[in-house]
């Protein structure tokens, strides 16, 4: 639930007729590390920005071309409002307990010139980790809707720049030098690395209306330019948030909570019901030939015996996916029907008893057939306690408007939602309606009929992750017999250390684990690991790492903590040394780890475990094999 703790508020209201003067407004950070400067005129806003006294954004211009005219490039200032505000609030899903909000904001009120005026008001928020602008044109008088054809901002970096980029589900883009780059178009998030202390995290926040925006390459040099679709809507409007992140280190990106400070509060009144956790998933296991002899498929018996390892080993729920209630893609496959050899209700109610949540597949051609809210309501009858959603179909625009649609109808009927296949990125709106719990946002484990590769997990965990919480689907213990099932097409690269590492490092409301049970017992030291990790953390730290070499993350739950790290196909010795733990106290610390000759191609299941005790500020050394993990586990004694 959210509160305030604290808040400070102060407005100020400038009343300014300009003509041909040109002023200029400058914008702090609450700890003044950060430098936002807008010089306006009736011709022109352009922005400057600085961090730590270093510039990272020259004279840059800001444009929004409104029925065919940029609004900027003749207007009148009317006047300009201040704000300091400073908040302190408890996600019900977050990377911690709670989120500190303080910014410092500046709303600058124009009205274009020309026959048709338009007013609109820039809305600028300033943050110690960063700062973002949006656009509002409230209702006036002679218009009843407006048409945005396009922005026309282009924002010049004071140098050439490296970056990464996201990519479906593909590996990442990058690292490439700007200036070198060859698409003209790349989709949010983009990272980029200004100089050796500086990078800057460009997104978006509370995508609720309009299709995300695309950064452009301009043909000046380091030019940054933001594109976005065409729309037509009724007034008012609101834009997203254009975001940037900047921080010293690209793990702080990822650290930052500036997105879903920039979301409304949540709109749930009673939150109880949204409880994160992790879930066994039938569809890659169908196939899969058990000890006993017992060969799991798309049928009831196979989700018994999911439920009974669930109930048995901490796991929270479990996902049944696709084709349960008949081809997914078949229009006649209704979705408030189980198909033959399932019984819902049975599994429902078995599912109850052993206090073991149910997660139902839903495809975007079954839910616009055969009625969303109907289908929710039947799901929610049912018992279910969430939703994967896949394929949906349809305009960006559309997407956007459609996922808020089906997030809302999930929060009315008590079901968590996990959107797969292409979903609309993440951009902090989890704080408004906490039960969307994730995203498949990702190149996921095994998916798109493909593997990925140990690079692809330390370049998505800085770039993807900086969006929000991912799906990525970890958690393979059997790398060397998992392709002779039905629903695994390539050899899965990796190590069995780096899979429980996986299950830290990756911020997500919901781990999806795609292998069999008798798999994770078969390992049970190494599964051990994971049984014992909490269903949601209570805090989140990236506290080493640099993107597509290596990633080092921090988990707190009580007075333990877990630890996880991650390399890409290089062999890597790391240095983690225990600041982060209480002062005077000792800990038991069991290690995951590889083994000297753990290979992610040839030697994927060699693992060993190792145990000794640690106290504050010790420093240890761990070696990661090429595309292998590690996994700390400590105990407070």
């Amino acid at each position: 639930m959210e509160f305030t703790k604290r808040i400070i508020l102060f407005i100020s209201v400038f009343t300014l007729f300009i003509a041909c003067k040109e002023e200029q407004l400058q914008l702090l950070s609450p700890d003044g590390n950060l430098e936002v400067y807008f010089n306006v005129s009736n011709n022109n806003l352009l922005i400057t920005q600085l961090f730590k006294g270093d510039t990272i954004i020259n004279k840059s211009s800001l444009g929004l071309v409104i029925d065919n005219s940029d609004v900027f490039k003749n207007f009148k200032l009317k006047n300009i409002e201040r704000q300091n505000f400073k908040e302190t609030w408890e996600p019900v899903i977050g990377k911690s307990k709670q989120v500190e909000n303080n910014y410092n904001e500046l709303i600058v009120h124009g009205i274009s010139n020309g026959k048709n005026p338009t007013e609109f008001n820039v809305v600028v928020r300033c943050y110690n980790d960063g700062f973002a602008y949006r656009y509002n044109i409230p209702k006036q008088e002679g218009k009843d809707s407006i048409q945005i054809n396009s922005e026309s901002t282009k924002l010049i970096f004071n140098s050439d720049f490296t970056f990464w980029g996201y990519n479906g589900e593909h590996h990442n883009i990058g690292p490439v030098i700007w200036s070198k780059s060859k698409d003209s178009i790349y989709r949010i998030p983009v990272v980029t690395k200004q100089n050796k202390n500086t990078y800057v995290g460009i997104h978006e926040a509370e995508i609720i209306s309009y299709a995300p925006f695309e950064i452009k390459k301009s043909t000046e040099n380091n030019s940054v330019g933001i594109e976005v679709k065409e729309t037509k809507d009724r007034l008012p409007i609101k834009t997203s948030w254009r975001t940037f992140i900047i921080s010293e280190t690209a793990g702080d990106l990822v650290n930052s909570n500036l997105l879903v400070n920039l979301n409304e509060p949540c709109e749930i009144e009673e939150t109880s019901w949204i409880k994160p956790g992790r879930a066994v998933w039938d569809w890659r296991v169908w196939g899969y030939k058990a000890h006993d002899g017992f060969e799991y498929g798309l049928n009831t018996k196979s989700h018994y015996r999911f439920i009974d390892f669930a109930a048995e080993n901490n796991i929270q729920y479990l996902l049944i996916d696709a084709d349960w209630y008949g081809p997914e893609f078949e229009k006649n496959s209704d979705p408030t029907k189980a198909r033959k050899g399932i019984n819902i209700e049975d599994c429902m109610a078995y599912a109850k008893a052993k206090g073991v949540g149910v997660i139902l597949y839903l495809n975007d051609v079954g839910a616009k057939k055969y009625g969303l809210e109907r289908i929710l309501k039947q799901f929610s009858d049912w018992g279910a306690a969430g939703v994967k959603y896949g394929f949906m179909r349809g305009s960006v625009e559309k997407k956007v408007r459609h996922t808020r649609k089906v997030v809302e109808l999930c929060a009315k009927y008590k079901l968590t939602v996990n959107f797969h296949d292409n979903p609309i990125p993440p951009s902090g709106d989890d704080r408004t309606w906490p039960n969307l719990i994730t995203k498949e946002f990702c190149h996921s484990q095994a998916d798109a009929l493909r593997s990925y590769y140990p690079e692809t997990i330390v370049t998505t965990t800085f770039v993807n992750m900086m969006a929000g919480a991912i799906d990525n689907c970890d958690g393979w213990f059997d790398f060397n017999n998992s392709i002779e099932r039905v629903r695994v097409f390539q050899e899965i690269p990796g190590t069995v250390a780096a899979e429980v590492a996986k299950l830290i490092v990756v911020y997500t409301g919901m781990n999806i684990m795609p292998d069999a049970p008798e798999e994770y017992l078969r390992k049970d030291d190494l599964f051990d690991c994971i049984r014992k990790m909490p269903a949601q953390f209570d805090s989140f730290k990236v506290i080493d790492g640099e993107i597509g070499e290596y990633i080092v993350v921090a988990r707190q739950t009580g007075e333990n903590w877990f630890v996880g790290s991650l390399t890409n196909r290089d062999s890597r010795a790391l240095t983690i040394k225990l600041s982060f733990l209480k002062e005077g106290v000792k800990y038991k610390l069991t290690l995951y780890e590889d083994t000297p000759d753990s290979h992610f191609l040839n030697n994927r299941e060699a693992y060993k475990t190792t145990n000794k005790i640690v106290t504050k500020g010790d420093v240890l050394n761990v070696k990661l094999a090429p595309g292998g993990g590690n996994a700390m586990r400590l105990i407070k004694l």
